[in-house]
């Protein structure tokens, strides 16, 4: 039931004090909901912050731990809402997000080659 909710939202607030991981924004990315993350642990990994210029990003990412920064993510996020095509480019930005161990594992299998190569010289 959770997922089902999750995935029929439109945004998914997240505003943690600490995160070390987290795994509702990874599916509210996956489901096309849109998160809003305080800047801490997993979430700063994981969620981008759009820029309307480059169309690039796939939340909105606020760094303070307080009332004001959440209302000015809140803020920005249904004033993104009100552009149809805008929001169109973040919910898209945000389902091509890929954290499937296919793409995540690349960077680990490329290290550890590296420190093999670096041993065994």
């Amino acid at each position: 039931m959770a997922h089902w909710i999750e995935a029929a939202s439109d945004i998914f607030l997240m505003p943690s004090r600490y995160e070390p991981c987290g795994l509702n924004q990874m599916y509210s990315l996956r489901y096309g909901t849109v998160p809003i993350v305080r800047r801490t642990g997993g979430l700063a990994d994981s969620v981008t912050h759009f820029d309307p210029l480059t169309t690039r990003g796939n939340g909105i990412v606020f760094n303070d731990f307080d009332g004001n920064a959440i209302r000015w993510a809140l803020q920005t996020a249904l004033g993104w809402y009100a552009d149809a095509t805008l929001w169109e480019t973040i919910v898209r930005n945000a389902m091509r997000a890929d954290f499937s161990w296919e793409q995540q594992s690349q960077p680990y299998v490329r290290l550890f080659e590296r420190l093999v190569a670096t041993t065994s010289a």
